[in-house]
């Protein structure tokens, strides 16, 4: 197991949050995005973030409120402040380790505020004076986490290769695993489906990257990239019969609904799954957004495909009426 309890910093849930407000066509979840986006600024005392996005996004509907930001930059002047004052006192009175924890404090808690260039400063020199491997990768891992909250790719690519690098020469096996998730979930959000459904799928069993996604979103994932990647006998195997994802489908049903009527060939129960998925995970998400509409033609072609394999000769009248559309949407 890692040394150290990772900590979810920076909080990914808020840029999802943020990504919902900012996009006019999802004005049905804006209320809930808002009022959990401001709560978690607070919690975290994300000062220079919401100084940033207030500034930066003008539609928001978000209250300019000077008092909550003057509230949220005196803590952070207090705050940091007092890891000053332990990492200079480190440096006077004691030794490497101490001053190495010190350094680590200050980085996670300007990473935790949303301040990406002193995060990633301050980040870099606990980096350089951290001995142990373990930890080394872990502060690798969380600046990758950075790279995600700011959806920074080069910066994302850049640390991912390096946490890779220290891996291979010794990372424990929690830690390996937790770059499986880290991995694919670069994957996906480069449309990359097929490694990313391979990757997602193993890590089901030995999922702890909680910092970085939700167990619940991790099977999500899973399944959106398997369903369109596998075939047919890996499909029931690695997602039909995964007790994990069993697991999280009653929460999600919409996950069963699209392989089962696939796998099953209830051509015109998929096409609806498929049109729910588009508008209750696809569309809002931050990550699968931008691939949706590929996604969304890359599914309906399996299944043509898969109903042709089954039949040598179709018109395209029961063509359409098996996936109960009209001949229109088959042809274009």
């Amino acid at each position: 197991m890692a040394e150290e309890t990772v900590l979810p910093i920076p909080n990914l849930a808020l840029p999802q949050n943020l990504f919902v407000l900012s996009t006019p066509s999802l004005g049905h979840l804006h209320d809930k995005a808002r009022t959990d986006l401001l709560a978690g600024i607070r919690a975290d005392e994300m000062g220079p973030w919401y100084k940033n996005i207030l500034s930066s996004n003008t539609t928001l509907g978000l209250a300019d409120d000077a008092a909550l930001l003057g509230e949220l930059e005196v803590r952070n002047t207090e705050e940091l402040g007092k890891l000053d004052e332990r990492l200079e006192e480190a440096r006077k009175r004691e030794g490497e380790t101490e001053i190495s924890e010190a350094l680590k404090a200050r980085a996670n808690y300007l990473t935790r505020i949303g301040d990406k260039d002193k995060a990633l400063e301050a980040q870099t020199l606990a980096l350089d004076k951290t001995p142990g491997l373990g930890s080394r990768i872990d502060i690798v891992l969380t600046i990758v986490r950075i790279g995600f909250f700011f959806a920074d790719n080069a910066l994302i690519t850049a640390y991912m290769q390096k946490a890779e690098k220290l891996i291979d020469e010794g990372g424990d096996w929690d830690r390996r695993n937790r770059l499986k998730v880290y991995t694919a979930l670069h994957l996906i959000s480069i449309r990359q489906f097929k490694p990313a459904a391979d990757l997602f799928l193993d890590a089901l069993s030995t999922f702890t990257a909680t910092e970085l996604i939700s167990f619940n979103d991790l099977v999500a994932m899973a399944v959106i990239s398997g369903t369109l990647t596998l075939s047919r006998p890996d499909l029931k195997k690695r997602v039909i019969s995964a007790p994990e994802v069993n697991q999280v489908v009653p929460e999600l049903p919409v996950l069963a609904e699209l392989y089962k009527n696939l796998y099953e060939s209830h051509y015109d129960k998929f096409f609806k799954a498929l049109a729910t998925l588009e508008q209750t995970i696809l569309l809002p998400s931050r990550i699968l957004n931008p691939h949706a509409r590929h996604y969304l033609r890359e599914m309906r072609i399996l299944a043509y495909t898969q109903l042709l394999e089954s039949y040598r000769s179709l018109t395209l009248t029961s063509l359409s009426a098996a996936f109960g559309v009209g001949e229109g949407f088959v042809d274009r």
